[in-house]
């Protein structure tokens, strides 16, 4: 056990991942929750992209509706509560897209699905617990499958893995310790924002979920389980103007250890709170010792499933496009001296996630991964080809 929170030591290395050579993927493409906020903005933005996506979720009118619109997809019915029917979406060589949440809830049954029938997975999830289970204990399977699993392959947490890169590139071997934020601005699509449509009922519901869970992060060269919230600091956005952001568990922490064996410590921020980010901090506190009593973690989950509910839909185009966003990772030396900045400007983080998942699942299914079991999307794409993909959907270095 470590820490003021009790805790607990993960896994003394990075995770293994990327030395098998990939299966060949057979380029088809299905897209699970496709009716659903976030999976119909990526149904969309796949359509776009001249894709021809299997459409897949639970209500067989709704699919049938988006199909048509987008050109006479194919569809499919399945129910992440019956593992039979999203089994029954992939076989071998197929890319699984899965934008179906809460993924601590219900978005086991596409990873299972995908690593029994030798499927590649692509998902949305930001719940870093889910993160975690997927690099540590479906990543081995997944290689000795030959299959590729690229989890948080949205705005949580791929602006974050592609900024961290480019500042390690430029650090090069002195780099010792890695910070990166995440930001929005604007009013729309942001929370707090004042639009009341800020927030899709999935960013919620899995936010309700991970506050629960102990989240992770990279320090004296190892992973370790800690609290969310557990640090703050300001990342200087303008200059004379910064703002606070606390901790979280990231796949930044998991895959970009690889990159730089070197690394000591990497941390993950949130920077969406502002004035409200040491009160979140002092509640993630009290929440840790209230979740540790026995039996309380339990009955909050329940207590959590019921009251806050998954698929509400979310911000429109047009409160969307009020709202950008912002990454910053900076990387400094052994002394602690700051020695390469990385700042990326985007859209709308559910624009991004669509668009990322799309490029990504047409990657895959082009051939285009590199390597085998869980895999951040620099090591299982490539850095230079993240940084061209990103900029064709808006995010750029500023």
């Amino acid at each position: 056990m470590t820490g003021e929170t009790g805790e607990r030591a993960a896994t003394s290395e990075a995770p293994a991942g990327g030395a098998t050579p990939a299966a060949p993927a057979s380029g088809r493409v299905v897209l699970f929750g496709a009716t659903g906020y976030a999976g119909e903005l990526t149904a969309r933005e796949m359509a776009r992209r001249g894709m021809r996506p299997v459409l897949a979720g639970r209500d067989a009118r709704r699919l049938e509706a988006l199909a048509d619109e987008l050109g006479g997809l194919d569809t499919q019915v399945a129910d992440a509560r019956e593992m039979g029917s999203v089994a029954a979406l992939v076989d071998a060589g197929d890319v699984l897209v899965t934008t179906v949440g809460p993924f601590l809830r219900v978005g086991g049954a596409a990873l299972e699905a995908a690593l029994r029938k030798g499927a590649h997975y692509v998902d949305s999830t930001g719940e870093a617990p889910f993160v975690w289970r997927v690099f540590e204990h479906a990543g081995p399977r997944a290689e000795q499958a030959g299959v590729g699993l690229l989890t948080a392959m949205g705005y949580d947490f791929v602006p974050g893995n592609l900024a961290g890169a480019l500042a390690l590139r430029e650090a090069g071997e002195q780099a010792r310790r890695l910070d990166v934020g995440y930001f929005w601005r604007g009013t729309g699509g942001a929370p707090g924002g004042g639009t009341g449509g800020g927030l899709s009922g999935g960013t919620r519901a899995s936010a309700a979920g991970t506050a629960l869970e102990p989240a992770h992060t990279w320090r004296a060269g190892r992973l370790v389980a800690e609290r969310s919230a557990r640090r703050v600091r300001s990342f200087e956005l303008a200059p004379g103007r910064s703002s606070a952001a606390l901790s979280i568990g990231g796949s930044e922490q998991l895959a970009l250890p690889r990159l730089a064996p070197g690394l000591r410590e990497i941390d993950v921020y949130l920077g969406w709170f502002g004035p409200a980010t040491r009160v979140l901090q002092a509640l993630s506190a009290a929440g840790a010792v209230l979740t540790a009593l026995p039996g309380m973690r339990a009955g909050l989950r329940e207590l959590t499933g019921r009251l806050v509910k998954g698929s509400t839909g979310g911000p429109d185009a047009t409160t969307r496009a009020r709202s950008r966003s912002t990454v910053i990772a900076e990387a400094f030396d052994g002394g602690g001296h700051l020695a390469a900045r990385v700042r990326l400007e985007g859209p709308n983080g559910y624009d991004l996630t669509a668009g990322l998942l799309a490029w990504a699942a047409e990657r895959v299914a082009g051939g285009g991964l590199q390597g085998a079991g869980a895999l951040g999307p620099v090591d299982g794409l490539g850095l230079d080809e993240l940084e061209a993909g990103a900029a064709e959907l808006g995010l750029v270095r500023a």
